[in-house]
């Protein structure tokens, strides 16, 4: 390995879902990874090593990816008082790779470089399965330089970077992307149960949208899974979908654009919390859309042909 990598561990903070599979990778690869998460025995589970606190791994890591839930525990974490801010070192480099308010990630990018440390924004893209692989896709954000010297740790969890612009570039583009996935899951998750419902075939009818105008990436990539009643768990849950589109609308808010599109999957997504599957896989959404239906599930429609209304 080059670059960052020679100079000590990659410091990991948040080993959910996501950080579990990304930290994998890098020790896969032969990397030195230091990690914290809040459950100590992750990160044996992970085959990491564990980091007793922010402290420790801020004195030692150059390199601090984080994969956290939201802005407000990124803002915790790195700003609060027993957060990084105070105990990094000039010259370290800190990645974000959740799923985070641009204009937190402005502010945070601000505040850590007047301390000489250089804050990038890394969205990342192409759930569990991709981030098991190493194949994710990064949107970032940052200063040029720091972005270079985080790619010899990108090139192990990535097959894509995409430089976006300056801070703050990325997960605007990664909130951007989560709206059209959030569309399209819930989407389609209310055209195959209504098809359901009305007698037809949900495969029969996911093959012709597939070969049709309406074909999608949940269409695609998801759904032909969910009619055989594989949920594909283990990624994006319901409650943090949500949390990503009112981002969105949060966002549009801030620049002046009207989010005209954004009830539908707000208020999917919102019954799916209110039917208890908020920390479920968000390809649950269907089975929340067809509760409403009378308990209509397209995998037994799928499976038998019957019709459950």
């Amino acid at each position: 390995m080059t670059g960052a990598l020679e100079k000590g561990p990659v410091g990991f903070v948040g080993l959910g879902n996501m950080g579990s599979r990304m930290a994998g990778q890098l020790v896969g690869q032969g990397c030195d990874v230091l990690a914290f998460d809040r459950d100590p025995a992750v990160a044996e589970r992970v085959g990491v090593r564990g980091a007793p606190d922010l402290a420790t791994l801020a004195e030692q890591a150059e390199v601090v990816l984080l994969s956290l839930p939201d802005s407000t525990v990124v803002e915790s974490v790195v700003l609060g008082p027993e957060g990084l801010e105070e105990r990094l070192r000039p010259g370290t480099v800190v990645a974000d790779l959740s799923t985070c308010s641009p204009a937190s990630t402005r502010s945070i990018h601000a505040r850590l470089g007047e301390r000489g440390v250089s804050y990038v924004d890394a969205g990342v893209s192409g759930g569990a399965a991709a981030a098991a692989r190493g194949t994710l896709t990064l949107m970032v954000g940052g200063d040029a330089d720091a972005i270079d010297r985080l790619e010899p740790v990108f090139a192990i969890i990535a097959d894509r970077v995409c430089r976006m612009g300056g801070s703050g570039a990325g997960h605007t583009a990664k909130v951007l992307n989560n709206f059209l996935n959030a569309m399209n899951l819930s989407a389609s998750a209310e055209v195959l149960v209504a098809g359901a419902k009305s007698g037809v075939d949900p495969a029969q009818l996911l093959e012709v949208i597939n070969a049709s105008s309406g074909a999608n990436w949940a269409t695609e990539h998801r759904f032909p899974s969910i009619v055989q009643g594989d949920y594909l768990e283990g990624g994006l849950t319901s409650h943090l979908m949500l949390k990503d589109l009112l981002l969105y609308v949060q966002h549009l808010g801030e620049i002046g654009v009207p989010s005209l599109h954004a009830s539908g999957p707000v208020s999917a997504f919102g019954v799916a919390l209110q039917t208890g599957r908020g920390d479920l896989i968000s390809n649950r959404v269907v089975d929340a859309l067809g509760d409403l239906a009378g308990g209509v599930r397209i995998a037994a429609h799928a499976h038998n042909g019957e019709e459950a209304s």
